[in-house]
């Protein structure tokens, strides 16, 4: 779903009338212009950055995969679609299907946005036995559970509709909403039939509070509050779009069930990501497998001065513009989401106006008389638009920004080089779109700097562009397997990458299972089998040097890619990705430190937004003493797996069109190991 629901700069009275207004604007346009929800324009598919192999729309801005189900040799994708523009907006749901999860088919919109009641992320089941009542000629109905946001009032709840002719058209149930609790943040339903317990499960998102509820159903209309899960794992970000379902355990008789949890912000590579979490579930709650989950730690607050923490006003801290209020905060204001990790009652918040409101507060000169300077802070990620500033000598010195997640958390300076200065404390807004706010609490004088609390979690992907990932319903028994995708993106910079007339796209379908490692349970994902039916002829060479190995690579000219390679545990080296004019992306394989990372800093285009160059870091061992990875190399994106992808990095790149080059570089003494497999497949488009 949408991390930041309110659209920045409306203040929360206004929002209701604006939206109404644009989607009656909206559909008066596309009234007379004739636009339909007939099925998507035929795309060219041709564009710079389109992807070959992984699903986009034809046009216009996608985010979630939604309403994931097989039904009669065909996998449904339903995902959020805006259908008048490239970025985020008026939330309906479109449709595609497949019939090996590779070549997909665009199909006419599917749940469409009307009487003010956006279509939300949610998800689909085959209701087999009719417990609906939906079912026609004996046929079971396809029942589509979603989250209604309502654009007059802030307001989700959870809504139902049924299709009795394969997804193609729908009925919105008569008597929605079906959970109601009278929430601005309640969304993102994943349904699953439960066979133990003879009932519907559904699991959705409570994201401000960090937890996950839990509701039964005999006929998925009526519904039966079971228990909520959290907080749990990565708490700095809001929770959305949860999944719940079993896995095996590879090599065992086992099973166990995997809780998923999307994460809007605190992901370990920035922004948004996807955190799992391991254990069982009775038909009524969730526990965790405690050997498998991470051990958070408390935050280190040291003794010093607090220097401002806002609890009796702005004191002498001079005012400017009309962001920050006349006095500080005590929550979320005009609209925001809810605020935490604030201490006491007040901090500086500039949200008052909306995220279009602009400020600064400037606090009393003073001398620097300690080694740190510590503060929480939380809000917008935009360097030196969103900030809080030390200022000496009319000089910016020290800076620190939030990272876009509204909750509050520690940082520091080392100020050690400048005591006995004079300084003074900026906190700044400059900016006036999304994120457009700073929050800031507590600021420290002390010798030692403040440390956060830690929440370890599990994360399905160590890259940037993950996120939303669910799977898909009602894969036969014959097939017997867990299938997922996620949305190839991140709300950081979604809404700013250099594409047109489309925006965002998916990741390759992935199958799932655990793999037991010492008392924990760990998460596999390997691309879908169907992905090898369009390899072109590959070649293939064992126990070759790196040298050879890259001159295999090289000799494949082609954009699209399908990479396995297989080394020995030992020294690190770099595999590097080149194209001409577009610079150097380098896979770091290091078992000695035990990561695994990709750098897209000085690859392709970058400028477009100042969150997305980065170097994503995953952690890597060796498994029987090698290391095997796979890559999945796209016009615009790499995919890397490393063992049967017990560590994933999924990242989009935007350099200029043509074959991709390879180098390398080894990073330790003596001869380079020998590559002890690789093979190497051109992939061809998927498309037309």
């Amino acid at each position: 779903m949408k991390s930041n629901t309110r659209i920045p700069g409306i203040p929360g009275h206004l929002l209701g009338l604006a939206v109404a207004l644009a989607v009656a604007l909206a559909v008066a346009l596309a009234v007379a212009l004739g636009v339909t929800c007939e099925a998507q324009d035929s795309p060219i598919y041709k564009e710079a950055y389109r992807p070959q192999f992984h699903f986009t729309p034809a046009k216009n801005w996608m985010n979630d995969p939604n309403g994931m189900v097989y039904y009669d040799g065909e996998w449904h994708l339903f995902y959020q679609f805006n259908p008048f523009g490239e970025k985020w907006g008026h939330m309906s749901w479109a449709h595609a299907v497949s019939k090996d999860l590779v070549h997909w088919e665009h199909l006419p919109l599917a749940l469409a946005e009307e009487n003010g009641v956006m279509i939300f992320s949610g998800s689909a089941v085959i209701d087999w036995n009719n417990t609906s009542g939906f079912g026609k000629d004996g046929k079971p109905p396809m029942v589509a559970i979603y989250t209604g946001h309502y654009t007059g009032k802030p307001l989700q709840n959870q809504q139902i509709a049924y299709s009795n002719d394969r997804g193609r058209t729908w009925t919105k149930y008569e008597g929605n909403p079906v959970i109601d609790i009278n929430q601005e943040n309640f969304r993102d339903p994943k349904v699953l039939w439960h066979e133990a317990t003879r009932q519907w499960v559904m699991a959705v998102s409570l994201p401000t509070a960090r937890k996950v509820r839990f509701y039964g159903s005999a006929d998925l209309k009526s519904w039966s509050q079971l228990s909520d899960f959290g907080p749990a794992g990565s708490t700095t970000g809001i929770w959305e779009c949860p999944d719940l379902f079993p896995l095996p355990v590879e090599g065992t008789d086992q099973q166990k069930w995997v809780l998923v949890v999307n994460v809007g912000g605190g992901a370990p590579a920035g922004g948004s990501g996807c955190q799992y979490l391991v254990g069982d579930f009775d038909g009524k709650a969730f526990t965790v497998h405690e050997p498998s989950q991470p051990r958070p730690q408390p935050a280190f607050v040291p003794e010093g001065t607090v220097f401002a923490d806002f609890e009796n006003g702005f004191g002498d801290w001079k005012i400017e513009g009309d962001a920050f209020g006349n006095v500080p905060a005590t929550g979320a204001v005009d609209g925001q989401q809810a605020v935490d990790g604030f201490l006491g009652k007040g901090f500086a918040n500039s949200f008052h106006g909306g995220d279009r409101t602009t400020g600064k507060l400037t606090s009393p000169d003073f001398e620097i008389d300690h080694k740190a300077i510590s503060f929480l802070i939380g809000g917008g990620a935009h360097d030196t638009n969103t900030c809080i500033n030390l200022v000496v000598d009319g000089k910016v010195i020290r800076s620190a920004e939030g990272d876009a997640v509204e909750r509050l958390d520690w940082k520091s300076w080392d100020v050690s080089v400048l005591k006995g200065k004079r300084a003074r404390i900026e906190i700044v807004d400059r900016w006036m779109e999304g994120w457009g706010h700073i929050n800031v609490d507590q600021i420290l004088f002390a010798d030692e700097p403040a440390k956060p609390a830690t929440n370890p979690a599990l994360w399905a992907d160590y890259g940037r562009d993950f996120y939303a990932a669910v799977s898909w319903s009602d894969v036969p028994k014959e097939d017997g397997r867990r299938v997922w995708l996620g949305w190839m993106s991140n709300w950081q910079y979604a809404q700013d990458i250099p594409t047109s007339p489309w925006r965002s796209g998916m990741t390759v379908a992935r199958t799932l299972s655990l793999r037991k490692v010492g008392d924990a349970y760990r998460l596999l994902q390997r691309p879908s089998k169907e992905l090898e039916q369009i390899r072109g002829a590959g070649q293939i060479a064992e126990n070759v040097s790196l040298a050879d190995a890259v001159t295999l690579l090289n000799e494949t000219e082609s954009e699209l890619l399908d990479v396995e390679l297989t080394v020995p545990a030992g020294a690190p080296f770099e595999l590097s990705l080149i194209k001409p004019d577009s610079g150097v992306a380098p896979i770091l394989i290091d078992t000695t430190k035990g990561i695994l990372s990709f750098d897209r800093t000085k690859f392709g285009d970058t400028r477009f937004h100042s969150d997305f160059p980065g170097i994503h870091i995953s952690p890597l061992r060796a498994v029987d003493g090698k290391v095997t990875l796979r890559l999945l190399i796209d016009v615009a994106s790499i995919e890397i797996f490393a063992n049967s992808g017990e560590s994933v990095i999924s990242d989009l790149v935007f350099p200029k069109p043509g074959p991709w080059q390879f180098g390398f570089a080894y990073k330790g003494e003596g001869a380079p190991p020998k590559v002890e497999r690789i093979a190497v497949y051109p992939l061809r488009s998927t498309w037309p």
